[in-house]
């Protein structure tokens, strides 16, 4: 595991990126993004083909587990340290340019390097779902009903050890060529902004209130009722 006291990612040849000017190895910088994004894509390989599976995950320091189906093949594939790259990325605005070639979006994507392994211990494992749980809705695992016997023997929950991370990231209008700029053709940004609304379900009892947990995710999310 890395070192959680260095405030920086060590750099190396699976995190290391190429343009310099758009790179970004802050632990901080890294973490905020994945606090805010909701769903990582989780690649892998299985016997000669990559395989890239959606999935939402929880992070308890520079740990990020995810949880599944025992069934599942990625449950099956990724419990025993293989290796796995998940990428959470965050779509701010498009970039539109006076050319094709300048066309660009605005955005803030991490990529992180590591080895999946099973949880077994029973605590660790209910701190994880905790942790999924309470990734988009703060406090919500408190909020709900435990959780079943038979319904934790057939969820597999993954540890991600990180071994590598870098935050890739773009924030800026179009750059387009000097000769273009005279061109009477419209460049800006097109900004991209994800907003929740919460619908209350028509079985619920008109007397149950919206939860805090949720309360707590359309606040963060610049979202109303």
């Amino acid at each position: 595991m890395s070192d959680e006291a260095s405030e920086t990612w060590p750099v190396g040849p699976l995190n290391r990126i190429r343009r310099g000017d758009r790179a970004d190895y802050d632990r901080d910088a890294v973490n905020a993004v994945l606090d805010e994004g909701l769903t990582a894509h989780v690649g892998f390989v299985d016997g000669d083909r990559p395989v890239v599976v959606p999935m939402f995950y929880g992070r308890i320091h520079d740990t990020l587990y995810l949880h599944g189906s025992n069934g599942t093949r990625i449950a099956k594939k990724l419990g025993k340290g293989a290796p796995v790259c998940l990428t959470v990325t965050l779509l701010d605005g498009l970039v539109v340019a006076r050319s094709a070639f300048h066309m660009s979006a605005n955005f803030r994507s991490v990529v992180l390097h590591g080895r999946a392994d099973l949880v077994t211990d029973a605590s660790e494992a209910s701190r994880a779902l905790a942790a999924i749980t309470d990734h988009a809705f703060p406090g919500r695992w408190a909020e709900v009903r435990p959780m079943l016997e038979k319904e934790l023997r057939a969820t597999a929950v993954l540890r991600v050890t990180v071994e590598a991370a870098s935050l890739k990231h773009r924030n800026a209008p179009p750059k387009d060529d000097e000769a273009d700029m005279a061109l009477p053709i419209w460049a800006g940004v097109v900004s991209l902004d994800t907003r929740a609304t919460a619908a209350t379900d028509e079985t619920c009892p008109p007397d149950v209130p919206l939860p805090p947990s949720v309360e707590a995710m359309l606040k963060r999310r610049g979202a109303g009722l």
